[in-house]
């Protein structure tokens, strides 16, 4: 469903990603790893157009999105859940979900096969509780729920989530990884950017390790837990 091809991202004169080449194929949650700061943020960001590739390709579905505007890349099938969470705050949780609401026809049939208000409030019953409320006065575990849902409200094919779970109590984190799960059973494939190793592992069907704009190492759940060294040298804390 979705590769990148040795895809190389600048900020400014900084040089970022370094040939990343990755494959997320349909029905998949792939789980990206790496300590604070190797390019994980990026290169999600990369995919979604928001810094867009200075040389590289990246396909969704056969067709090169390198270079196209977020919003096109949005329309195209893909969802983004970031990091910031990026709620609108004076708004109501009911409507920052009608904002994720694509429009034409095409849209409309998604939406009523897929996600739309009904189907959202049903996965996420804390929102249905709370949809009268600002979005500025949520918890943080509400507001992450408020983004995963209003992204799902576009019906995209493939979302991108990145630290669904920092900053989050432990139940929180919990409901979070179940949620995630969830939406992957329902169709959804995920490519998911996630600090917690135990969640990864735990949801992820495949695993690439990055450090320093590069990947370093990728398999599976059960290949990594096996990889001390890789563990130890990418992802551990270093004292």
């Amino acid at each position: 469903m979705l590769e990148l091809k040795s895809v190389n991202t600048y900020y400014d004169k900084s040089h970022i990603l370094h040939d990343v080449s990755l494959k997320v194929y349909s029905g998949e949650i792939v789980a990206l790893l790496g300590r604070n700061g190797v390019g994980k943020t990026t290169t999600l960001k990369t995919i979604m157009g928001l810094t867009p590739p200075r040389s590289g390709s990246i396909f969704f579905k056969g067709k090169e999105i390198a270079g196209l505007k977020p919003f096109q890349i949005a329309r195209a099938g893909i969802g983004f859940v970031p990091e910031e969470r990026w709620i609108f705050p004076k708004l109501t949780v009911h409507q920052n979900l009608l904002i994720g609401i694509k429009t034409g026809p095409a849209a409309r049939e998604k939406s009523e096969k897929g996600w739309n208000l009904d189907k959202c409030y049903e996965y996420f019953p804390a929102l249905r509780e709370r949809k009268n409320l600002k979005g500025g006065v949520l918890s943080g575990g509400e507001k992450q729920m408020l983004t995963i849902a209003r992204t799902l409200m576009g019906n995209p094919e493939l979302i991108l989530i990145d630290e669904p779970t920092e900053g989050l109590a432990p139940k929180i984190v919990e409901t979070v990884r179940h949620i995630i799960q969830e939406i992957n059973q329902t169709g959804t494939t995920i490519l998911l950017v996630e600090q917690k190793l135990a969640i990864a592992l735990a949801l992820a069907s495949r695993i690439y390790v990055m450090s320093k704009g590069t990947i370093q190492w990728e398999g599976t759940p059960e290949d990594l837990r096996q990889q001390e060294e890789v563990r130890k040298k990418y992802l551990e804390v270093s004292q």
